[in-house]
């Protein structure tokens, strides 16, 4: 072990426990210790440094051990528990004990974006077995000899393994990989090829396995889904249905999150999306309406009628909410035939309580059972009365199971043909039990709150990171937050327009030149918005004089604008809060003023035009605030958010650059353009290579632009020279003298644009 003085004792036992030499370790230790305090426990401190340890000395070098070390943190966060930290040993150490030993450490390097994708420890499990049984079958089976050869196409298979889990199911992707061991087992080239996604056949299998709508594409929308109608909010956690033949599992909800398959196909006209939007609405119903019912006293037949009786209350008060709900839910719930089942050798209770729930919520649904019809008008008056409550129904619930009962419905031979609502959660949080069991523990856990997780509102965005190093992408490797930006005084920003109102006079003349004739009239129509007058009138003067008029006697307009949409991009680092050279005022309020009279020109121009502003807290902590967006004006609102203008921590270019070009390539415009305000070179406090994001930014540039993206810089460093040209080419501007900032920006603009 080296001979480290760490200043704090625990910091010195932290990496007596680690007990190693390698120095690349000991560079980032305190780094990497200080990720891992803020998410591990004490308890899992040891054995995540135990488990580092054990990696570090299996003589594949410092890379597993560095992999680990910065990944498994992350992992934790993901899945909110510590216990699949067995379960990624047991395979580490397999992999040790077989040939395939350098298959380590792309397992390790991609372990925190699959965790990310799979967001459970369920699915995580999934997706080992796969890679365990993955590994037995392609080790050792080159051209029938068995002892000492690896698997050809199991390194690829990690490092391409994030890319394919936003491609596909866990189910897809245990297809794609059977078929890849099927046809390639014996060709190690041709393996490397499939399981690198370099092959045409691995892509066509990729293409035919990746059906239906992954929650990962999704989760974005659904999040957004569920705040905006419904006013709820949760961590949305998939699961796979493909690895439970016994019992397919369903959605629910507890303190842990709303749980959902991480998979849906299209059910006739209703789309995947659709399907996640019906389940979610189901459990928000529950959330908002449902009460807890103690069911000791309550025999299963009991429980099952309530709960099919509590669905349809809530969904009926959903679809009073927002009726277009109705034609969803009723084109994914199954229509019971009336008389499919046989009372007299089978149970019928589930077929009789699916008849009822399809009646309670189709008016149309053409039973003729009297008990059924009566029932469904008891609901219907109960439900006339107001929203009712669940012990209402309840009561209404056990008085049908009274009036129905059967003997038959103790039959062990139960009918299941076309009564399984799939959409619906599995009611779990409906129940109390005074006996309590296990069933309760899920439900009553406190949820573990992830850092910074109040903060944020919306689910991260993940971005890769270039490594110029290697000349690949990071995948995944970086978490960025997007929030609408605090308000503060609109009335600020109306004073920096009256400081500069002399300016702003001349910047007026120079816009008018530029403001385009939006509407161009074309003449000679017969089909037009409005008549023109001189032709009709001569039209009309051939015609009195027995002349064929001319029909063409209206004209029409097309819009002869310019069609540009304009990102404006501001670096809000802390170097923004130094003072400017030669100025009393800093560089955050002159960037405020330049930005305030930018925004105010364009508007005079009618360009499509947002504001956005960043700033990094290392690479799982990127913040895009939005400080105006497409669809508002220059007005109060946006003006308050510029007014709250503050300055702190890095500035991770990179992956805010590629954030504002997914909002601008949404645009339809001819030309689209992203400009790029900055005080300085890329950084972040958790790269010590200067270079490494500085490359990531040129790398992003690169993308822009193949994207038709353009990029253009104006930077307020005075040696920008030195790394600005590196990421943008010639198109950049250094404006040495900052204090000109407020009138340089909207010249520069139209500079650009005109």
């Amino acid at each position: 072990m080296t001979d480290t003085a760490y200043q704090h004792p625990l910091m010195q036992a932290y990496w007596a426990q680690l007990d190693t030499r390698f120095v690349e370790v000991e560079a980032v230790f305190e780094d990497v210790m200080a990720e891992a305090l803020a998410i591990l426990s004490h308890e899992d401190i040891y054995h995540y440094l135990d488990a580092a340890r054990l990696i570090g000395k299996l003589g594949r070098g410092v890379e597993p051990m560095l992999a680990f070390m910065e990944e498994w943190p992350s992992v934790v966060r993901t899945l909110a528990e510590e216990a699949a930290l067995p379960e990624v040993m047991a395979l580490v150490m397999k992999m040790q004990k077989s040939p395939n030993s350098r298959a380590i450490t792309p397992f390790l390097q991609t372990l925190a974006a699959v965790a990310r994708t799979l967001q459970s420890r369920e699915q995580l499990g999934h997706y080992l077995d796969i890679a365990l049984d993955f590994m037995v079958r392609t080790t050792g089976s080159i051209h029938g000899h068995h002892t000492t050869f690896p698997s050809p196409g199991l390194p690829d298979f990690f490092a391409q393994a994030p890319f394919l889990l936003t491609q596909l199911s866990l189910a897809g992707l245990k297809n794609w990989v059977d078929y890849g061991i099927r046809n390639y087992g014996n060709h190690p080239e041709r393996q490397k090829d499939y399981f690198n996604v370099q092959s045409a056949d691995s892509r066509a299998v990729l293409q035919r396995e990746r059906h239906g709508t992954l929650l990962a594409d999704v989760e974005r929308k659904l999040d957004i889904y569920l705040r905006a109608l419904w006013r709820d909010s949760d961590h949305l956690v998939p699961y796979s249905t493909a690895f439970d033949a016994i019992r397919k599992p369903v959605p629910y909800y507890d303190q842990l999150g709303i749980r959902l398959p991480d998979v849906y196909d299209d059910a006739g006209d209703i789309s995947g999306l659709d399907r996640y939007r019906a389940a979610l609405a189901h459990m928000v119903g529950h959330r908002r309406w449902s009460s807890v019912q103690i069911a000791d006293n309550w025999s299963p037949f009991q429980r099952m009628a309530v709960e099919f009786f509590e669905d349809c209350r809530v969904e009926t008060l959903l679809i009073r909410e927002y009726p277009g709900l109705r034609h969803i839910f009723l084109a994914l719930h199954p229509k019971p035939v009336e008389g499919a089942c046989d009372p007299e050798t089978t149970s019928c209770l589930r077929h009789r309580l699916a008849m009822l729930s399809r009646a309670l919520l189709d008016p149309g649904y053409g039973y003729g059972n009297s008990d059924l019809n009566d029932f469904v008008t008891r609901f219907r008056a109960v439900m006339d009365a107001g929203e009712s409550s669940t012990a209402e129904i309840a009561a209404l619930a056990l008085a049908y199971v009274a009036k129905t009962r059967r003997q038959s419905d103790q039959f062990a031979k139960i009918y299941f043909d076309d009564t399984v609502v799939d959409y619906r959660d599995d009611n779990r949080q409906l129940w109390r039990f005074i006996e309590a069991g296990d069933e309760e523990d899920a439900v009553d856990e406190e949820r573990k709150i992830e850092p910074g997780e109040e903060v944020h509102g919306l689910p991260p965005r993940h971005y890769p990171e270039w490594d110029y190093a290697s000349q690949t992408y990071r995948p995944d490797w970086v978490s960025l937050y997007e929030h609408l930006h605090p308000s503060g005084n609109a009335a600020d920003i109306d004073l920096l327009l009256e400081k500069h109102g002399a300016l702003a006079k001349r910047l007026k003349k120079m816009l008018d030149l530029l403001k385009p004739q939006d509407k161009v009239r074309i003449r000679y129509q017969e089909e037009g918005s409005e008549l023109d007058l001189d032709v009709a009138i001569r039209s009309l003067i051939d015609f009195k004089g027995g002349a064929t008029p001319d029909p063409r006697i209206n004209m029409s307009h097309r819009t002869d604008g310019r069609d540009i949409a304009v990102m404006l991009l501001l670096d809000l680092s802390e170097s923004l809060n130094e003072k400017a050279a030669g100025s009393d005022q800093t560089i955050l309020e002159l960037s405020q003023e330049a930005v305030t009279l930018l925004a105010w020109a364009v508007e005079q121009l009618g360009d499509a035009f947002a504001i956005a502003g960043f700033y990094s807290n290392t690479r799982h902590d990127v913040r895009y605030l939005h400080i105006k967006g497409y669809g508002e004006h220059w007005n109060a609102d946006v003006k308050a958010r510029l007014a709250a203008m503050q300055a702190g921590w890095s500035t991770r270019m990179g992956a805010a650059m590629r954030n504002a070009g997914h909002y601008l390539e949404a645009r339809q415009a001819d030309k689209r353009l992203l400009l790029i305000l900055t005080d300085g070179q890329p950084s972040d406090v958790d790269v010590q290579d200067e270079r490494l994001l500085i490359e990531d930014a040129r790398q992003a540039v690169k993308e822009l632009d193949r994207d038709g993206i353009f990029s253009y810089c104006i930077s307020l460093d005075p040696k920008a020279d030195d790394y600005v040209s590196t990421i943008f080419g010639r198109q950049y501007t250094v404006i040495d003298n900052i204090e000109r900032l407020p009138e340089k920006l909207p010249e520069l603009f139209m500079a650009l644009t005109k």
